[in-house]
């Protein structure tokens, strides 16, 4: 029997160390536990030393729990509204537009020759025919002194001839030649009249290749960089001298969507519909009307090139400037209008947030006509109240106080000051946790 309880002896030995050792730890739990605080902490803090700050896991004194936060209900959203409206709204196209010159032209000569003279000068306003360059014309004029002492030749041997035809005529009428005679006679005359043409049309030529040697405006128009001087050579129909360019009146070319044809073409029909062009740089509006439709219409961008004219007196419109071109297309009779900024463009199509007994209200929406800062749609009805600021922050359901919309910026001051409320709130709570240990120190 004693050989039996020899192997479990050592394990009962080792079980009784255990629950020894368990009561005595806590034994000594609680008595730390139960002994008084040290007498350092009844004594106030020395100079510079801090008191303890509060850690996250405890929580400033004073906070709530986080329980009491979870449990607490969702604070309404601040947003701004505005009205659904029935209107008349104007269908406005806007476009791009370049300006462009009715006419343009550029001056080169009509022959070899060399400037022997520059009558204009950069940037000058010159009137239709205006001389502007002088050529050197001494070929020219010798031609035309040759020609014409050819003409005088062979009007000297046409007289003669008209003169032996008359001689012959009076022979055979008294029967002294042969009829063959007064023929050839004849013959001759009507040889040397057509030369005496020839003369006189070869005189015309060199006259017009002498009127190349003066050069003159075609058109009126302010002159723009004049690229030659004199003494220069020019080769016919290569050099450009300089370009004229017609300022006033001036176009606007522009690109008109294909949707837009017919009320283009029945604005032209009835004098042509008014546009206007705004420079952007200035924000000037100039006023004009619609003068030009293409035939025809670019299959990759489905526009149509469309041009509208201006009388631009003050010269404000200049070529190769870009405008902003507005034109009324038309008009929507009592259509539902909201701002633009008030519709949200989800996956499955434009909605708006309604706000109906306090509470947002997702609708969905069809968009009729955008135009500028406005839009036409259907889906709604006249005087709801539609989120224009603060749907970024809403949901379906969500609770939502309305605030004037021009105290924007004096409710973001308002929210600002429960921040700084808050902020002194938890600087106290930091303070009375700081003065809690002396307090308790000070207890008896």
């Amino acid at each position: 029997m004693t050989q039996s309880l020899r192997p479990a002896l050592p394990k009962a030995i080792w079980c009784t160390a255990a629950v020894a050792l368990s009561t005595l730890f806590v034994a000594c739990g609680n008595k730390n536990n139960d002994a008084p605080a040290p007498a350092t902490s009844a004594t106030a803090p020395t100079a510079g030393a801090t008191s303890p700050t509060p850690t996250a896991a405890n929580g400033p004194v004073g906070a709530p729990s986080p329980a009491g936060v979870t449990g607490s209900p969702a604070l309404p959203v601040s947003v701004t509204t505005v009205k659904v409206e029935k209107k008349d709204l104007s269908v406005r196209l806007r476009a791009s537009g370049v300006v462009t010159p009715i006419r343009m032209v550029d001056i080169k000569p009509q022959t070899n020759s060399v400037i022997t003279k520059v009558h204009v000068r950069d940037g000058q306003y010159v009137k239709a025919g205006e001389l502007l360059f002088t050529l050197d014309a001494r070929t020219e004029d010798a031609n035309i002194a040759k020609a014409q002492a050819q003409l005088a030749r062979d009007m000297a041997a046409l007289a003669d001839a008209q003169r032996q035809l008359k001689r012959a005529q009076d022979l055979l009428a008294k029967q002294f030649i042969s009829q063959g005679s007064v023929d050839s006679n004849i013959a001759s005359v009507e040889g040397l009249q057509a030369t005496v043409n020839a003369d006189k049309s070869a005189i015309d030529a060199a006259r017009v290749a002498q009127s190349y040697s003066r050069i003159v405006a075609p058109q009126a128009g302010r002159v723009g960089m004049v690229n030659v001087s004199a003494g220069a050579a020019l080769e016919a129909n290569k050099t450009i001298l300089l370009t004229i360019t017609q300022i006033s009146p001036i176009a606007v070319t522009f690109a008109l969507p294909q949707s837009k044809i017919p009320a283009a073409l029945q604005a032209l029909q009835d004098g042509g519909a008014p546009v206007t062009a705004t420079l952007g740089e200035s924000g000037t509006v100039f006023k004009g009307t619609l003068q030009f439709v293409d035939s025809l219409v670019d299959p990759t961008s489905g526009v149509v090139r469309a041009k509208a004219f201006f009388k631009n007196e003050d010269e404000k419109l200049w070529p190769g400037a870009f405008v902003e071109i507005s034109q009324t297309m038309g008009e929507l009779k009592e259509a539902l209008v909201i701002p633009q900024a008030a519709v949200i463009y989800a996956a499955r199509g434009p909605v708006v947030y309604v706000v109906e007994d306090g509470k947002a209200v997702q609708r969905p929406i069809k968009v009729v006509q955008p135009q500028g800062a406005e839009v036409a749609v259907t889906g709604l009805t006249e005087g709801d109240s539609v989120v224009l600021e603060g749907r970024q922050n809403l949901r379906p359901g969500s609770a939502v106080t309305e605030r004037p919309k021009e105290s924007k910026d004096k409710d973001a001051a308002s929210l600002a000051a429960p921040t700084t409320g808050a902020a002194n709130g938890a600087g106290g709570a930091t303070n009375g946790a700081t003065a809690d240990p002396k307090a308790k120190g000070s207890a008896p």
